[in-house]
């Protein structure tokens, strides 16, 4: 059969469990609660009171991905904006400006994966 084996040796991680239900608020700003992080990406749970946003701003070497757990949030990419609710997920391509507003009257919370990590 004539083919050579290749041994990878991995590195052994212990199993890390969180749950994504968690919430912190704070009236001064934006809330943002890292749930996992290594150095090729992260997952965190952004929480907004209502008015609070997230500044647009992009990363030009990383894509985000949000998904909406709790409310609605207006999420704008480029020069468009979509209103966002429970279920929804939006991605932001790398080198486009991208952010998040809590227009009210609820309270937001919305997961955000990104890759690589800047």
């Amino acid at each position: 059969m004539g083919g050579a084996w290749r041994h990878v040796t991995l590195v052994a991680m212990a199993l890390d469990v969180k749950r994504f239900d968690v919430r912190r608020f704070d009236p001064a700003k934006m809330q943002k609660i890292t749930l996992f992080e290594t150095p090729r990406f992260f997952c965190d749970v952004y929480c907004l009171e209502p008015g609070q946003a997230q500044k647009p701003h992009r990363h030009d070497g990383a894509d985000k991905v949000y998904a909406v757990l709790e409310g609605k949030v207006i999420a704008h990419l480029g020069e468009e904006a979509a209103t966002l609710g429970v279920g929804d997920a939006m991605l932001a391509p790398a080198g486009i400006d991208h952010g998040l507003e809590n227009p009210g009257p609820a309270r937001a919370a919305v997961l955000v994966y990104m890759a690589p990590k800047p």
